[in-house]
């Protein structure tokens, strides 16, 4: 579904990214480990159109998309998350939800003088369709708070419902564990599996935690100095003497 080639993106000096190749496969949960500074955001960033890459190519469902700005990735039904959630803190949480989906017809400020009717149906319907996502990500209780007054948990989970908003193909989560207690990450990890199960998204994801990256991803990708350095199953990847001696520490011998 996703294919790096031999992508490289370089900071004055520093080479952030260094002959990357990887492959995402359609359906998957695949995780993204290695060390801080490896080059794990700096690709995710090259992938969304926050970066252009300096050389290398990037193709989803075989289609090149490295060099288009982040609008036009959106576009192509990829979605991202950050380290820190970028919510609309002084918007509801419904509100926050109800804002993803694109081409709202009330967007337009005429419409809402010469088609009232229309506006209001729409508005309507993703409204529905809000409340679905909320009732899934079991945030239907917090609807009418403020984004801004949700736990770090609870703001991982309305990432998670504004991207179902935006019906993605394929979501790429930047550190989605990070300051998530731990009944929540179960809830997380679980929508993440029903999402990829039942409604065909497929994920891409960064994360430190390794607990959550050896039950929940299929393949793990590790990253090293820019490229990667290690694909495989979990169990793969937990015997790998590099990944062991370099990023777990021996936890799992």
């Amino acid at each position: 579904m996703l294919e790096i080639k031999e992508v490289d993106k370089s900071f004055g000096g520093v080479k952030a990214v260094c002959d990357c190749s990887l492959r995402v496969e359609e359906g998957s949960i695949t995780g993204l480990i290695g060390p801080n500074g490896a080059g794990k955001t700096t690709l995710f960033n090259v992938i969304t159109g926050y970066y252009k890459p300096d050389t290398g190519s990037i193709l989803f469902e075989g289609e090149g998309i490295d060099g288009l700005p982040p609008h036009q990735i959106f576009r192509k039904r990829i979605y991202r998350t950050f380290q820190i959630t970028r919510e609309f803190a002084q918007m509801t949480v419904l509100e926050n939800v109800m804002l993803m989906p694109e081409n709202q017809i009330g967007e337009k400020i005429w419409n809402i003088w010469f088609r009232p009717a229309s506006v209001r149906r729409q508005e309507k319907t993703i409204q529905e369709k809000a409340l679905e996502v909320l009732e899934f990500v079991e945030l239907i209780d917090l609807k009418d708070e403020y984004a801004g007054s949700l736990s770090g948990g609870q703001k991982k989970l309305l990432e998670l419902a504004r991207s179902m908003m935006a019906e993605p193909r394929m979501v790429l989560l930047d550190e989605p564990g990070a300051g998530v207690n731990l009944t929540l990450m179960k809830k997380l990890m679980a929508n993440i599996r029903k999402l990829c199960e039942e409604k065909k998204i497929t994920f891409f994801l960064i994360e430190h935690d390794m607990d959550l990256v050896m039950n929940l991803c299929n393949p793990v990708i590790v990253m090293s100095e820019g490229k990667m350095l290690a694909e495989g199953t979990p169990e793969e990847i937990k015997n790998d003497e590099r990944v062991l001696e370099a990023y777990l520490g021996g936890q799992y011998r």
